[in-house]
């Protein structure tokens, strides 16, 4: 199995864990847990900021010292909007599953300046959506924290791409410290499929081919993309979600196209 494409462990609790460490770059984390109800798991560190985000199901939340209640409530990704909470750096956190139903918790991290910001909460209604390409590129985005809202580092988005269509497409990266032609952005996926036993696939690719890695993904994988360019399809009849968290040393998505690929965005057809 390729070593950018990890696979949950487990089927409670902590089931992904991505460090800078272990991902062997500088930025981003990520962790993925599974609450039963009346489970719970708490976090924070001194230099990262968290962003929160239920996946499905529903937590109880509390942050830097703030009680956000119950957050959460959509019963998987692929029902409605997101329900999330900001989490400062240096601010301890707490979650706690509700209901009858898992909490699919995932704690998106990147470093960040302890007192510069405050905890919040980011609700449904405060994601904005819209639609990205056309034909066999269509996907619906949702954007939890873009560039446009208060972050330190993190950008995170979710994904939705039907059966049979591309996303992260034409291929692009952003792998080069140069903004703003460009900006170094390390960035995790965390797939999930509709029905949960369908596959994708994910190409990581650079333009020297030094790294080339094409990776089936299922229900529940996370991909690491280090560099390079990495489109993903999913195939007819099979949803694809992902996740995205996104981070480098500049707060801000400045991208790249693949220029073999390019003439799909400049004729519009894709």
């Amino acid at each position: 199995m390729s070593r950018l494409r990890l696979r949950p462990e487990g089927s409670s609790g902590r089931v992904l864990h991505v460090t800078p460490e272990t991902a062997g770059w500088t930025y981003v984390g990520f962790d993925l847990h599974r609450l039963r109800s009346g489970a719970g798991v708490t976090g924070g560190e001194p230099g990262r900021e968290a962003c929160l985000v239920l996946v499905s199901g529903k937590a109880r939340i509390t942050a830097a010292g703030q009680d956000f209640g119950i957050v959460g409530g959509r019963p998987s990704p692929f029902e409605g909007r997101p329900d999330s909470v900001y989490v400062p750096a240096g601010a301890a956190w707490n979650a706690v599953g509700e209901g009858p139903e898992e909490a699919v918790l995932a704690v998106c991290t990147a470093p960040g300046e302890p007192g510069r910001r405050t905890a919040r909460r980011i609700a449904p209604d405060d994601v904005t959506q819209e639609v990205r390409g056309n034909g066999s590129n269509t996907r619906h985005v949702t954007n939890i924290l873009p560039e446009t809202a208060e972050a330190d580092g993190l950008l995170v988005v979710e994904v939705i791409t039907p059966g049979g269509n591309t996303s992260s497409y034409p291929p692009h990266r952003h792998d080069e410290d140069d903004p703003p032609r460009q900006t170094l952005l390390e960035e995790t996926y965390y797939h999930r499929l509709d029905p949960p036993q369908g596959f994708a696939f994910q190409r990581v690719y650079t333009d020297d081919r030094s790294l080339d890695e094409t990776m089936l993904v299922e229900d529940g994988d996370l991909t690491l993309v280090p560099r390079g360019y990495h489109p993903c399809a999913t195939i007819h009849g099979y949803d694809l979600y992902y996740l995205n968290v996104m981070a480098g040393p500049v707060r801000s998505w400045r991208f790249h196209n693949d220029p073999d690929h390019e003439w799909i965005v400049q004729t519009r057809t894709g």
